[in-house]
């Protein structure tokens, strides 16, 4: 009996609600005293400030600008995941990794890696992160493609410049072209460590394909012998290679 008396009071009262869509709400007047009965709502309208739209203010357009660059930029980075790393598909491994899972894998490397004195972690990450970027554009070159050391970093450094280009210039894209020039010319303690981190991925990657896919691939273990330049990199590399032995 209740809700049917509620619903006759609802259906009888004048309510009226105006409410222009993303610009106003109503407000009701106050009401001096308590009424059995609803009392009908005004249709006075309060506007909105910008900062109380539910989406926020609308984007500037130098903010709008960013947004497209850093989207073009990111888009072009799709590449890093769906180009698989050139060295395992040429020996026949199944489901190889892409160059952004080599990357990324190296950005944990970075992350759990042990304080190493001198060193900036923060730097560490973001240059593991950007270390392989402008095979977005080259691609995964490797030294059996014949192609000429100094010509590879010449299209490489190519490619980083119209990517940081296309992102836009500013702090961000020199940031990241530094970290990769570092990288390039091995011209940091970070770069040297990141170097190592770069050998130690691809071990590990090679033996967990050796132990899944059955493969020999021995050659990937001899081309990083001896050319591990820190204390952290020989000592993951001598683990990674222990580890193999046992599986032998």
């Amino acid at each position: 009996m209740v809700g049917d008396r509620a619903l006759l009071l609802f259906k009888s009262s004048p309510l009226s609600i105006h409410l222009p869509i993303f610009s106003t709400f109503a407000l009701p007047n106050p009401s001096p005293k308590r009424s059995s009965s609803p009392r009908p709502l005004s249709n006075r309208t309060v506007k909105m400030s910008s900062s109380d739209h539910p989406e926020g203010p609308p984007p500037s357009s130098s903010s709008s600008s960013s947004a497209a660059s850093a989207v073009d930029f990111l888009t072009l980075c799709h590449r890093l995941k769906t180009t698989k790393r050139a060295g395992w598909v040429r020996r026949g491994v199944s489901e190889p990794e892409s160059i952004a899972d080599h990357m990324y894998r190296m950005g944990v490397m970075a992350l759990v890696a042990p304080e190493i004195p001198g060193a900036d972690r923060d730097r560490l990450v973001k240059m593991a992160i950007v270390h392989d970027i402008a095979e977005a554009i080259v691609g995964d070159i490797t030294p059996v493609d014949g192609v000429p050391k100094e010509e590879k970093s010449r299209r490489e450094r190519e490619a980083i410049d119209h990517m940081c280009n296309l992102l836009g210039g500013g702090s961000r894209a020199n940031e990241m072209k530094q970290l990769w020039m570092e990288y390039e010319e091995n011209s940091s303690l970070e770069a040297n460590i990141v170097k190592d981190f770069d050998k130690v991925e691809m071990i590990l990657q090679a033996l967990e394909y050796e132990t899944e896919q059955g493969k020999d691939l021995e050659e990937f273990f001899q081309s990083t012998a001896g050319k591990f330049q820190t204390d952290v990199g020989k000592a993951w590399a001598l683990e990674i290679a222990s580890r193999r032995r046992k599986e032998q």
